[in-house]
Parts: C-alpha cells; structure tokens; sequence
C-alpha cells in the first residue's frame, strides 16, 4: 500500500462515526425520517429471535440513505418496519415529526405518503405500463385523463417515453424496475423505500440503473432509504452509508459521502471513492 493509498483510507476513516447513544444524525436540514429505540423480536418454538436491536437514525429531508451489512443482519426487516409492513416490538418510527409507528400502532396516513420499491418489479401482466404506474393514484380515486397525464410524466421522467402502452413481458428487466420506481413516485412520496431493486440485474444494467436513479432522486427531492449488499453501489448512490452489525442488527457505524454530484461512472474510479469502499469493508469485516 503506498503512502497516498493509506492516508485516503485514513481519511475515510474519519468519516466513518460509530454509533453512540444518541441518533445516527444528518448533518444538517429538517428530519424527514426518525427511528428511535427500534427493537424486533421474533418468538419461534425455539426460542426468541433478535432481529433488531436499539435502532435509533436519523435521516434528513431529502436525503439519500444507503442501509449495508451482512445478510441476516436486519436491513430488510428494518426496511419493513419503516414501511408499515411489520410492527417494531419497541420503539418509534416518525415520518416529518408524525409518529408513524408509535406504541405498536401505525397511521396509515403517514404510510400513505411512502413509496416501495421490491427487488421484483411486481407490475400486473395485464396493465399497460400506464396503468401499472397510475395504479396508486386509480386507489386514491384521481379521475382517469389526470392519473394518465401524471403516468406520462413519470414514464418520461424514468426513461419509459414511448413505452407507455407496452405490456410488462415486452421490457427488459431494468424497464420493467424503472417502471416499478416511476409507480412508487405517482403520489409524490415524502419517503422512498428501496429494497434492493437492481439485485436481480446484469452488472451493466444496474450501473445505469443507478446513474439513473441519482438522476430521479434529484429531480423528486424524495428522502430515500436504500437496502443493498453492494457496497459500491452504496457508496455511489448515497449521502451516508449505515453499517448493520449481524444479528440482532445494530447500527455499527453511519458514513458520510462526499463526494460531489452528480456522479458517473468516473467517480468509482477515483482514490476517494475507493477509501470509501475499503474503509466499510474493513468495518463489515471487523468482529467485535
């Protein structure tokens, strides 16, 4: 290792702060997302299950979050819990100072204003790309040449101009997930929950993917939280990169990236995107 390579990773580093007692915060801005004090137990014949343990993050409005560790760790059940699909067994998730999940009760309301995006696209095989995207604004009963026109918008937005009557088994799989992504945009979420959405993806394909989802992302101001075991892709994508511990999952160390926007395929290719990387692989590596 030469002396410029260690003084970067050093330099990383620094940017790295392990958790304390206090929120996992942002640097600045009004918070879109709070977790705090968020447990999950799992009662099984064998005993109990910690899958989560004294969660507490902040994430500001508008800001890119990128969630890594090793599988089991929690990520997808933390995602889960933030998107009103499992119920925390402790704790408090608030959504633009809201209580979302409080006392074991969720408020649909507040779930209302997320979007969720799977690994799988899950459109309907009968649904044009159209419908498939105004789906959401069909459920909340927007009339039909206003749910197309707000359709046409995000198809473009996403790079599906001119695809808006195909059917899903006539796109690729990365036009199938823009589409997926343009659905959870249609009624304009406050948060964006991603679970890892490009896994299923040829190494090509998801490179675009993410220089295209930076490019939503900016555009839609969204607060995102991003599920990935890609630690490039979560370095790339992201304003700060949280490290679970495995099981029970913990937060082991919340990294900031500064690395400018936009950013391109250069980025990955230069020596402070590269401590990056090395810096949390040491962290994932590291026993405690």
């Amino acid at each position: 290792m030469t002396q410029q390579t260690a003084t970067q990773q050093q330099t990383a580093a620094r940017r790295t702060t392990t958790r304390s007692a206090t929120p996992a915060a942002p640097t600045g801005g009004a918070v879109g997302l709070r977790v705090s004090g968020v447990d999950k137990v799992y009662p099984t014949r064998r005993g109990e299950v910690h899958a989560l343990s004294g969660i507490d993050l902040d994430v500001a409005r508008g800001e890119f979050v990128s969630l890594v560790g090793r599988s089991g760790c929690g990520k997808t059940t933390l995602l889960r819990i933030l998107s009103g699909l499992l119920a925390p067994s402790a704790g408090l998730v608030e959504a633009g100072g809201r209580p979302a999940w409080a006392a074991g009760r969720r408020d649909d309301a507040v779930f209302a204003e997320f979007g969720l995006v799977f690994q799988e696209a899950n459109l309907f095989p009968w649904f044009t790309i159209t419908d498939n995207v105004a789906l959401p604004l069909k459920l909340r009963g927007v009339p039909r040449a206003e749910r197309r026109a707000r359709a046409a918008e995000l198809c473009a937005t996403v790079g599906l101009g001119g695809f808006e009557d195909s059917y899903p088994r006539e796109l690729s799989g990365g036009m199938r997930q823009r589409a997926a992504i343009a659905r959870a945009l249609a009624c304009d979420p406050s948060v964006l929950l991603m679970d890892e959405p490009f896994g299923a993806l040829d190494a090509l394909t998801r490179d675009r993917m993410n220089l295209e989802l930076q490019q939503i992302h900016a555009v839609s101001g969204a607060t995102v939280v991003f599920v990935t075991h890609s630690i490039p892709e979560a370095v790339f994508l992201a304003d700060r990169v949280v490290l679970l511990t495995p099981r029970p999952g913990r937060i082991r160390s919340v990294t900031a990236i500064d690395l400018p926007r936009p950013r391109s395929a250069a980025t990955e290719t230069t020596p402070e995107f590269g401590a990056l990387v090395a810096g949390l692989r040491t962290e994932l590596d590291r026993e405690d």
